[in-house]
Parts: C-alpha cells; sequence; structure tokens
C-alpha cells in the first residue's frame, strides 16, 4: 500500500520479478511471428522482429502503414529505410480513452508472440505545463480511476512501464507550478505501488535527461517523494536526442544518490546526439538527428537495464519547425531519422 515501507523480503521479491520480465523481453520468446491479430490488431499484418530485438513489435504501427503504402508507390527504397522503425519495438503511450482496453490489448498481442510490452502512461494532471503536449486526467480522482483501469487491463502479464515523462523535472525547473507538487507525488506514488503490485510489470519512473536538470542531485528529493524506493528504476531521455554516454553518465550520478537504482534510457533519436543550440530549439523536431542503438537489454553496463525506443520515432514533437502537432506522425521526419541512424 502507498505509503508503507518496503522489507528486505519484498525488495527482493521485486527485484526477482522485475528480472524476470527482462529475461523474457531478452530472449524467453516462445516464437518471433509477431503479434497474433485480436482485438485492435485484428487484421493488421504479421511482423517477423529482427533477430535479437528484445521487446514486442507491434505489427499495426504508423511506420508499418506508411512503409506498406511507399511500396504501392513505388518508393522501395524509403520503405526499405523505413523498416528501420517498423521492424523494431517501440513503445506504446497509453491514452485516455479506454485505457483498460488499450492495455488489455497491448500486453495479450504481446504475450502471445512471447514478449514484453513497453507501455507509457501520459496522463497527469496539468500534463507539459500548457504546452504542446498539454492535457491529461481532469484532476486527482480521474487519473486514479484512469491508472487503476490500466492496471486492470495489464493483470498478470508481462509489461514494462515508464510512469509519466516530464512529471518531475517540470516540477524541478518550475514548469509546473508548486501547488500541484503535493498531488502529483501522490499520483505518482499511488501508480508505482499499483502497478508493482501486479505480479509481471516493471516500473521505471522517468527523470528528464542529461541536459535538462544539469545536478542530478535536484531530482533525488521529488523522485523518492513520488516513491522511487519501490520503483524497479528511473528512466533517462524520453523523447530527447541526448547521447546514451552522457545519460549513463548523468544516471550513474543519480544512482548513486538513489541506493543504486538501475535505470533505463531512450535512444529512439539520439544516434547523431541534440542539436546545439538553445534548449527550445534543440528538442522540439529538431533537423539532422538519427535513429540511435535499436532496444535491448545487452547494454553492457549493470545499471543499465535496457535501452528503448521510448518515443515513437517520426511522431512530432509539436507544431515546431512545420510539424503537426505533438504525437501525429510526420512521415518525411521518420524517414529522415532512419537515413541517419547510427546502426
Amino acid at each position: 500500500m502507498y505509503g508503507t515501507s518496503t522489507g528486505p523480503l519484498l525488495k527482493a521479491a521485486r527485484a526477482a520479478a522485475v528480472a524476470a520480465v527482462l529475461a523474457v523481453a531478452l530472449g524467453g520468446c516462445s516464437r518471433g511471428d509477431g503479434a497474433a491479430d485480436s482485438g485492435r490488431h485484428k487484421g493488421a499484418r504479421q511482423s517477423t522482429p529482427m533477430a535479437g530485438a528484445p521487446f514486442w513489435v507491434n505489427p499495426d504501427t504508423a511506420a508499418a502503414r506508411q512503409a506498406g503504402q511507399w511500396r504501392e508507390d513505388g518508393r522501395e527504397a524509403d520503405a526499405a529505410l523505413l523498416e528501420r522503425i517498423a521492424g523494431r519495438p517501440v513503445a506504446e503511450w497509453i491514452g485516455p480513452d479506454d485505457p483498460r482496453g488499450q492495455a488489455e490489448d497491448l500486453t495479450r498481442a504481446a504475450a502471445e508472440a512471447g514478449r514484453t510490452p513497453v507501455l507509457v502512461l501520459y496522463n497527469i494532471p496539468h500534463r507539459d505545463c500548457g504546452q504542446y503536449s498539454s492535457g491529461g486526467a481532469a484532476d486527482a480522482d480521474a487519473y486514479r480511476t484512469w491508472l487503476d483501469q490500466v492496471a486492470s487491463g495489464i493483470g498478470d502479464r508481462e509489461a514494462l512501464v515508464v510512469l509519466e515523462p516530464d512529471a518531475l523535472t517540470h516540477l524541478v525547473d518550475g514548469c509546473t507550478p508548486g501547488r500541484f507538487a503535493q498531488e502529483r507525488y501522490a499520483l505518482l506514488g499511488h501508480a508505482v505501488d499499483t502497478l508493482g503490485d501486479l505480479p509481471h510489470t516493471a516500473v521505471y519512473l522517468d527523470a528528464g535527461n542529461a541536459g535538462w536538470v544539469r545536478d542530478p542531485a535536484r531530482l533525488v528529493d521529488p523522485l523518492r517523494q513520488a516513491g522511487i524506493e519501490r520503483a524497479d528504476g528511473f528512466a533517462l531521455n524520453t523523447s530527447n536526442f541526448y547521447t546514451t554516454e552522457d545519460n549513463t553518465a548523468y544516471g550513474t550520478r543519480l544512482s548513486e544518490r538513489l541506493d543504486g537504482k538501475h535505470f533505463v534510457i531512450d535512444t529512439s533519436r539520439n544516434g547523431r546526439g541534440p542539436l546545439q543550440g538553445g534548449h527550445d530549439e534543440a528538442w522540439c523536431n529538431p533537423p539532422g538527428r538519427g535513429l540511435g542503438t535499436p532496444p535491448t537489454t545487452d547494454t553492457g553496463n549493470d545499471l543499465v537495464d535496457a535501452y528503448l525506443w521510448i518515443k515513437r520515432p517520426g511522431d512530432s514533437d509539436g507544431t515546431c519547425k512545420g510539424g503537426p502537432k505533438a504525437g501525429d506522425w510526420w512521415p518525411e521526419y521518420a524517414l529522415g531519422l532512419a537515413r541517419r541512424a547510427a546502426s
């Protein structure tokens, strides 16, 4: 329950649970033929994940559909490039509508493929403090209801969850007014506990990136208030472009202040690093970026549980530099990322 201490036996149990989730993600798939046609995936094309791809590849994504359309249009070379996105596991962002159904369909399809889905929960009240991705649940009660429905949809199936990108860092940098702080900590704590009670779900609290809150010590107290001790770790670089090396160094410094907590890194668009320049110029649809290291749990670092593609490559950051609204598919930007992929 929220607010209770976590004893050694429970900590050991949670450690075993996340180890099992990641072990399945790394290589314990029962078959590699993609998701079965069921629920929202009925009628989707079948997809065979690339050899060694650790997490679930959704066969029915904007990238997959775009590649198919470009093939029909005779753009074979562009379609082949786009398979660098379509053929790799990318996180699924759970929206406000029918959260239980979304979570159930995604985790069931992944389970039928013998793989682990990566889910992002992004519905905190006062989300993105009125910027490009503003919105979120109407109030605390609405958020708890939504979160409980997500948890019900996941049930006893495998999932790795990244919890509420930007929610804590926007408190630290002052973008989200301080009057919302205690409510936000309580809601994040509720989410950590609710998801952590599920038998096969690993939970990572978002903690910004290496270039945002430069001193990781400033995030320690917010993370503790949000329940990091009861989570499986924290997530870095969500939807951003900082290099894996920079985020690893930053995460290691933060981990040292959090009793050795592990972390995951979003490598979806960091293959060329960040665009040099001011923050506003560098984070929103920056030109010249490329795909980073494909998702894997083979990171070579005991503290880094996985490299993930948390941001869906090709989804716009917002209506900047000619992009569509935040979260909308932008095929030409996706093509540029694929063309400049690090590997």
